[in-house]
């Protein structure tokens, strides 16, 4: 059964709503295959009289599991490659030499959906800081079920198998029955906690790397730039940020600029007057 216009007009405001999420005319389809397991769990046969239910029962926990089922969680270890070889050739270089008193790193990864991204960045600050330093890595999440999935740190042999180099499977995990599993060494470094990037930010960090790669693209440009704002306020000055390669803070916040590193493109903020850009000379990010 297709979702009526005022079945999808409720759903993709209630999704922009909680989570600053636009979801425009034609992706009724994706709602709907998102959506049906969750009608299926209520006992009802369509997604119609699923969507019908929350209308009637507006309970925050039926609202919840909506916006986490629409949340896209497509990731993988050491996804698009370029930016942890940078973190490597032209990042932990520049912190060395200026965290050489507190040797010590924080990072966070925002949007880390069931933790690969966190992990992998573990992965790459426990191989290569020298000894003597530490890091904590800090991934955040609006799902409670991916984040309840990266806090376990599981992952089945199809997940590992997507972007994990076989040696650094070896080293930084353990055999669970048909699962691998993030040996403690690595996940004593790493937490988790849920977070809306589209609502105002809890006290956290500050960050020497921030990577929020792959969301903002969800968002309309008013809340990139108040998303992007908040982020700025968690990074220390001399830090550095990571976005999406469809994703850039040029034209909607002007605290950033554009850094080339290697292949890719990192940003930090400017060092003189910081303003964000006016509306009418936003473009498309």
């Amino acid at each position: 059964m297709t979702l009526t216009a005022q079945e999808f007009a409720f759903i993709s405001g209630l999704v922009r709503r909680d989570a600053a999420i636009v979801l425009e005319a034609g992706k009724e389809y994706l709602v709907e295959a998102r959506l049906l397991p969750l009608a299926r769990q209520s006992g009802l046969p369509t997604v119609s009289e699923f969507v019908n239910l929350a209308q009637q029962r507006p309970e925050p926990e039926i609202h919840r599991r909506i916006v986490d089922a629409l949340t896209t969680n497509e990731t993988s270890f050491f996804r698009d490659g370029e930016p942890f070889k940078q973190l490597v050739d032209t990042v932990l270089p520049d912190l060395l030499a200026r965290r050489a008193a507190a040797r010590t790193i924080k990072v966070w990864s925002a949007a880390s959906s069931s933790g690969q991204e966190p992990y992998t960045l573990a992965m790459v600050l426990h191989d290569h800081l020298p000894p003597g330093w530490t890091f904590d890595i800090l991934g955040t999440d609006i799902s409670t079920e991916m984040l309840t999935r990266a806090e376990a740190g599981q992952y089945t042999q199809l997940e590992v198998n997507r972007g994990l180099p076989a040696p650094l499977l070896v080293k930084h995990f353990e055999r669970n029955g048909a699962h691998w599993k993030v040996a403690p060494t690595l996940r004593k470094n790493v937490s988790f906690r849920r977070l809306n990037l589209a609502a105002a930010f809890p006290p956290m960090g500050p960050f020497d790397v921030v990577f929020i790669r792959n969301v903002l693209i969800y968002f309309d440009v008013q809340t990139k730039r108040q998303v992007l704002q908040r982020v700025a306020g968690t990074l220390r000055p001399d830090g550095w940020l990571f976005l999406g390669s469809a994703e850039t803070t040029i034209g909607i916040d002007d605290r950033f600029e554009r850094v080339v590193a290697g292949r890719t493109s990192a940003y930090k903020l400017r060092t003189g007057p910081k303003t964000a850009a006016p509306v009418s000379a936003v473009g498309k990010g």
